[in-house]
């Protein structure tokens, strides 16, 4: 169970409720699952808990004023929107359910919470007739139209002294809650081919030619598939990555072979998703003795290249029902060239970005990507970990999947 939540960013909003002291023990049980865990304090939950009580445990400076010196460069409250896998508000009191449902974002907690793009779920806590007062329960509907995810409270002795609803889950409760929506086996009997990794094509026997790609992008979109129930083959050109657990790894070096090794799988799957970068050209002519340098200063060697199988148009041409998913990794006119390629190779949508721009790319951990389906509409993505990228990925294949 120690690793259920590694690579999992929670950031936990602790609100002046006194039930902030049960939030101490979430944190902590997070941190045991391997969760990286982030908190942002309002300036009236340090009434009950003490800011460092958070910070020993969650290793992590914690967050309560937005204009105090900041800690890095990034803009504090978008980088905290922005890295969040979850946003768990516990304990969420009146106050905070009543401003979010207004769009009101005038400290920390409630500007990460307008800014981010992950779950949100609140965690509420409060007296029982404050909990049944119909502006609030009409804040916790309004809420739930906007797909803000609430964890029932409890029945019992308040801190007020009242018997009745409103006493917050308690914590093992809310890491189950985190725990099951993280790992929704939402692609459960989905057969899905992720491609991944340069290929290689040898031209004598000790040289061959390859490219900049890691593997990264393709491995990380494996293995949130199969986190959510998929039936996942990684093909995979050579890399120096750890391949997922509970995924079928097929290993190739050259174009043509993982061109076949996709076709052994593709009739009978739901979803291919092209991540590698396979070499669209290979020498001519491999020299079974190595190529040997000639005297002279002006001596030039020179080897003629033939084109490759390109192996997403081939199956783009085959494809009935399946989804398929491009990337396309440009230097200069990065969505006129992504726009082409989605529409000759027959994607459902293609990811694009601009290797030659820092943090992105090849061998980098993280991206900043276009993604443009094949209805024409596009949507921009800020600088983000491939980790997190895989899930917006994954979250588009399964819309398209529902939609049929």
């Amino acid at each position: 169970m120690n690793n259920v939540l590694k690579n999992k960013n929670i950031l936990v909003g602790v609100t002046g409720g006194i039930a902030a002291y049960k939030a101490v023990d979430v944190v902590s049980r997070l941190k045991k699952m391997n969760a990286n865990v982030d908190v942002i304090m309002t300036k009236n939950a340090k009434n009950f808990v003490g800011p460092t009580t958070f910070q020993s445990i969650s290793q992590n400076y914690v967050s309560i004023d937005m204009f105090e010196e900041p800690k890095s460069w990034d803009i504090e409250h978008i980088a905290l929107a922005d890295k969040a896998d979850m946003v768990l508000v516990a304990p969420a009191t009146g106050n905070i359910i009543g401003k979010i449902a207004n769009g009101i974002a005038d400290d920390m907690l409630t500007t990460v919470i307008m800014a981010t793009r992950a779950k949100v779920v609140f965690a509420p806590a409060m007296n029982s007739h404050m909990y049944a007062n119909p502006i609030v329960q009409e804040n916790i509907e309004k809420l739930k139209g906007l797909n803000y995810e609430f964890i029932e409270p409890g029945t019992g002795m308040l801190a007020c002294g009242y018997l009745g609803k409103g006493r917050m889950a308690e914590p093992a409760d809310i890491v189950q809650y985190i725990l099951d929506s993280l790992n929704k086996k939402t692609l459960i009997n989905k057969k899905i081919i992720v491609t991944a990794g340069p290929t290689i094509e040898p031209l004598d026997p000790v040289r061959y030619m390859t490219n900049y790609s890691s593997g990264k992008m393709g491995y990380a979109i494996a293995e949130e598939a199969s986190n959510r129930g998929g039936d996942v083959v990684l093909v995979t050109g050579p890399t120096n990555l750890q391949p997922p657990s509970n995924v079928k790894v097929v290993n190739i070096n050259t174009t043509m072979e993982m061109l076949k090794a996709v076709e052994e799988y593709f009739n009978d799957s739901d979803v291919l998703i092209k991540a590698a970068a396979p070499l669209d050209y290979k020498p001519e002519k491999f020299s079974k003795e190595k190529i040997k340098k000639k005297t002279g200063e002006d001596d030039i060697l020179e080897i003629k290249y033939i084109r490759n199988p390109d192996i997403a148009a081939s199956f783009g041409k085959k494809k009935e029902n399946q989804i398929m998913v491009g990337f396309a990794a440009e230097t200069e006119n990065v969505e006129k060239h992504a726009r082409e390629k989605l529409e000759k190779k027959n994607f459902d949508f293609i990811v694009a970005n601009d290797v030659s721009k820092e943090d992105a790319g090849f061998r980098t951990d993280t991206n900043i990507v276009t993604i443009i389906d094949n209805k024409g509409c596009s949507e921009e993505y800020p600088l983000m970990s491939k980790e997190k990228l895989s899930k917006v990925i994954l979250d588009k294949v399964e819309k398209l999947i529902e939609a049929r």
